[in-house]
């Protein structure tokens, strides 16, 4: 540990000058020699650090949920060319590229905070050891090694000797109980984290091996925790603890406000959100307006529990709009077809009358027979002939099997009638 340290002794003075600030403020508060001034120093350099990892931790989100949606076509490659490793992976790049997606993005938090992590562990070595480090002089080091933290030194180790932790001012036996503690709640916060990550921010309808890796991870990230966690002094101790607390406070606040979609998240937000929504007739924020953007343009591809918020609306009388805001209407312009498009009120929509039943329909036939015809229509209209010619009513008397039918009279049927055969005398 201290030969990676070692290696990263380039930024050890801007982290020692940064906690040599804090200590001078919490220094005039509880005093510069104690546990509080030095430990708190610490705390806000990890609250510095983790501010400034924003924007990463943004990208590590990204990332995270890209490589979540491309794990069925990382599948279908390995499966496709599972016999010739060198293909798989010039495909596995070449879906890296269209995409626009890097599968180191997740790492770069814990990438990039690595630096500061090991050049705290050089400055806390080198207290421990009596050594000046970076713009920590002899009076500071003389305070910080006066400086106890529930009477463990800041530069005790779990490991070290009862000699070495005498020599700080302390007891072998404070400084175990509370390292131990120490890396007991480090593991715990860092088990706690990645568990919520998978029961609450994964997309439950997709099973694919990146899964699989986010459990096996779930249990070796605490495991090493609590091997390593035993070299560590108790001043990184309270640096790794704070950084798992800020990453776990974090998280929550993203999968509250954020969460992946077809998650259990999800369902919990979306019901929030149309709770909110039906109470006050809109949308809140740019947030809760890009959500239901997206959930819009989905169209036909929305899974269960968008499709079910879409509805929710619908029976309340709401409608969603493309760039995210919600309407008040009535039932009918709230009507929405699936792919999300509203539904037109230029013309009410037909109905299908109401079937009757036999009786009614008799009743029905009887009465339109008994009622007299009034009105005359154009054909029954007459009609004058005009000078040499015929009327069509005798034309038609007189060519047989002519198109114009006469009206049968009662007891007969309708249509052309088969003469009679002579009677035989």
């Amino acid at each position: 540990m201290d030969t990676i340290a070692s290696l990263f002794s380039f930024i050890t003075t801007p982290v020692s000058w940064v906690i040599v600030q804090f200590h001078s403020v919490y220094g005039a508060i509880f005093g510069p020699d104690t546990g509080w001034a030095w430990g708190l120093s610490i705390v806000s350099l990890v609250i510095l650090i983790r501010i400034c990892l924003i924007p990463l931790f943004v990208k590590q989100i990204k990332s995270t949920r890209a490589m979540q949606t491309l794990q069925p076509e990382m599948k279908k490659i390995q499966e496709r060319y599972k016999n010739d490793k060198q293909r798989q992976s010039e495909e596995m790049m070449k879906l890296y590229k269209e995409t626009g997606t890097n599968p180191l993005s997740s790492c770069l938090p814990i990438l990039a905070q690595s630096p500061f992590f090991f050049a705290l562990y050089h400055v806390l070595n080198g207290i421990a050891t009596g050594d000046t480090i970076g713009v920590i002089n002899e009076r500071l080091l003389e305070s910080a090694q006066k400086a106890h933290i529930f009477g463990a030194p800041l530069a005790a180790k779990f490991t070290d000797g009862s000699s070495k932790v005498e020599a700080l001012g302390s007891t072998i036996t404070d400084v175990r109980v509370v390292t131990a503690i120490m890396i007991v709640l480090m593991s715990a916060s860092q088990f706690f984290t990645q568990r919520q990550l998978m029961t609450k921010n994964v997309d439950t309808t997709v099973k694919t091996p990146f899964m699989q890796q986010q459990k096996m991870l779930m249990y070796v990230f605490p495991v090493m925790f609590a091997v390593f966690g035993i070299n560590f002094p108790v001043g990184v101790l309270v640096y790794w603890l704070t950084t798992n607390v800020w990453t776990m406070g974090q998280q929550m606040y993203v999968i509250r406000n954020n969460p992946t979609p077809g998650s259990k998240a999800q369902a919990a937000y979306l019901e929030r959100l149309h709770k909110h929504v039906t109470e006050h007739g809109r949308t809140r924020g740019r947030g809760e307006k890009a959500i239901v953007k997206a959930i819009v343009a989905k169209g036909r591809d929305r899974n269960e529990f968008e499709r079910k918020f879409i509805n929710g609306l619908n029976k309340a009388g709401l409608a969603a709009q493309p760039d995210g805001t919600v309407l008040k209407s009535d039932a009918a312009v709230a009507a929405q077809t699936e792919d999300g498009t509203p539904v037109t009120t230029g013309t009410p929509k037909r109905q299908q009358p109401k079937r009757q039943s036999k009786s009614q329909r008799q009743s029905a036939k009887v009465a339109g027979e008994a009622e007299p015809k009034t009105s005359l229509t154009k054909s029954d209209e007459p009609e004058d002939p005009k000078p040499g010619t015929q009327p069509a009513a005798k034309k038609s008397a007189q060519k047989p099997g002519g198109g114009g039918r006469s009206k049968a009279q009662s007891g007969q049927r309708k249509g052309p009638q088969r003469p009679k055969s002579p009677s035989k005398k």
